[in-house]
């Protein structure tokens, strides 16, 4: 019998941060033997079973819970972390709404949101919606969500460009987490662009939501946007064997960065050097040797752009133009590249950056207009 070869979706880090607070909760009322809790998604309207690895009691009127994450068939860093919750009973003059939910260790704060735990409205909605109805007459909680391996897996994301640090996020819409990064995910996109190339010359490759949004934003048509996650090596060669003109690429320019390197898959397990590139593009723009060595010892790309920013502002000279003009470029004769030797088929290939705001950088879109 064939084996169904769909990729299996999981769950995003809010569903085990409730479950695991549902566990503790459980625990602190009385029960034993919890090995598993029922969960209301929200969104999607389904309930689940997650398993809960631990729960016990720490002290009377505290309770901690623990469950893994599974994120399905994606390449996800956060596969296997622990999810900690730590539930306890406090005074009702200590808080006016029963429930208080805190960020404890691992979980980031929001630079620009005076240092709040970056625990976002999904998150925080399915954990009243799934706590509320445990909550014995007239009780009162605090849940501290920990996750153990939090800070350090932040170093290997973009987070910090976006304005969390210390830590994870716990972000998302939904509780279920797509394998947007599976293999099986890749043929997925695969038939959509070669839909699309039936009907369009021109289509836009978008790696995430944030392309997605600001494309849609920009004017552009949504039919003409293919969503490309990080596959982009491969959506680019089947762009050149499926004929098209042109593409066009929107992204974060932390990770359409990477093509300026030659490196084709983007995302971070398998290959990083943004900050290398970054400062080798700058070198030849013609950035100042002291300069370079501060650019390069920046923490992320988004702080490189900043700095050039601050540079250009200091000095009157058009550093951002300059030293992202040579980054686009060579994103463009790449990837043009990439598709000649894996096709034959020449396409012509432009780009635009944004930054973590979604303002675009630079573009070289000379027959796009771009509002």
């Amino acid at each position: 019998m064939a084996s169904d070869s769909s990729p299996r979706p999981g769950y995003t880090l809010p569903v085990f941060a409730a479950a695991s607070a549902v566990a503790a909760l459980k625990c602190l009322n009385g029960e034993v033997e919890i090995e598993s809790v029922s969960l209301d998604l929200i969104d999607p309207a389904q309930t689940v079973n997650l398993a809960i690895a631990e729960v016990s009691r720490i002290r009377p009127g505290m309770a901690l819970g623990i469950s893994h994450s599974d994120p399905g068939d994606n390449l996800d860093l956060t596969r296997y972390t622990p999810v900690w919750a730590l539930v306890e009973t406090v005074s009702r003059k200590d808080s006016e709404d029963p429930i208080e939910i805190v960020g404890g260790e691992g979980i980031g704060k929001q630079v620009d949101n005076e240092g709040k735990a970056a625990i976002y409205r999904y998150a925080q909605k399915l954990l009243h919606h799934n706590l509320q109805p445990q909550l014995s007459p007239d009780q009162y909680i605090r849940v501290t969500l920990v996750l153990p391996e939090g800070r350090n897996l932040a170093k290997r994301t973009s987070l910090e460009a976006f304005g969390v640090v210390e830590g994870l996020s716990l972000l998302g819409t939904t509780g279920i987490s797509q394998p947007l990064s599976s293999p099986e995910q890749l043929s997925q996109f695969r038939r959509i662009l070669q839909e699309k190339a039936r009907q369009y010359d021109r289509l836009f490759f978008c790696l995430g939501e944030n392309g997605l949004a600001l494309a849609k934003q920009k004017g552009i048509d949504p039919q003409q946007i293919v969503k490309t996650a990080n596959w982009l090596g491969p959506m680019l060669a089947e762009a050149g064997a499926q004929q098209i003109k042109e593409i066009v690429l929107w992204g974060y320019h932390g990770k359409l960065i990477k093509l300026a390197g030659g490196i084709f898959h983007t995302h971070h397990d398998l290959a990083d050097g943004r900050l290398e590139i970054l400062t080798a593009y700058a070198m030849k723009a013609g950035l100042p040797g002291e300069k370079l060595t501060e650019l390069f010892s920046s923490k992320t790309v988004q702080e490189g752009l900043e700095k050039l920013r601050q540079w250009e502002h200091e000095s009157g000279e058009n550093w951002v133009e300059r030293v992202y003009g040579e980054i686009v470029t060579q994103i463009d004769r790449r990837s043009q590249a990439y598709i000649l030797k894996q096709t034959q088929q020449p396409v012509q290939v432009r780009s635009v950056l944004f930054d973590r705001d979604r303002q675009i950088i630079l573009h070289s879109c000379e027959n796009l207009t771009i509002r």
